[in-house]
C-alpha cells in the first residue's frame, strides 16, 4: 500500500489506523494497532508453517509458494521488530530528558 502523504511503502502489518473520530485516549489506538500488528505477524508465521508442513507432507504445495510464504513471514517479523526498536529507542530518549 502506498501512503498518500509520504509516498512511501507501508507494509500491511503496520498500516496506519484511519478514522474520522479520535478517542479521548490515544493509548487505545496504539494498543489496537499493536495487537493488529502482532496478529498479522502471527498469522503470517502460521501460514508459513502450514505451507512448509504441506510441502513436506507431499500435499499439492509448490516449492516456490512455500518459500514465498516463509520469506513473507520473515519480512513481516523484521518490520515489526524494527518498529518495536524505534518505539523503545524513542521511549528511552524521552526518559533521558531533563525536566
Amino acid at each position: 500500500m502506498i501512503n498518500p502523504v509520504a509516498g512511501a511503502y507501508v507494509p500491511p502489518a503496520v498500516e496506519p489506523v484511519s478514522g474520522g473520530t479520535q478517542t479521548s485516549s490515544s493509548s487505545l489506538d496504539f494498543r489496537s494497532l499493536l495487537s493488529q500488528s502482532i496478529g498479522a505477524v502471527e498469522s503470517a508465521t502460521a501460514n508459513a508453517n502450514a505451507a512448509t508442513q504441506g510441502f513436506l507432507a507431499g500435499d499439492n504445495q509448490e516449492l516456490h509458494s512455500t518459500i514465498l510464504a516463509a520469506e513473507r513471514a520473515e519480512l513481516q517479523f523484521d518490520v515489526f521488530m524494527q518498529a518495536r526498536n524505534k518505539v523503545v529507542s524513542a521511549y528511552q530518549e524521552v526518559m533521558r530528558m531533563q525536566v
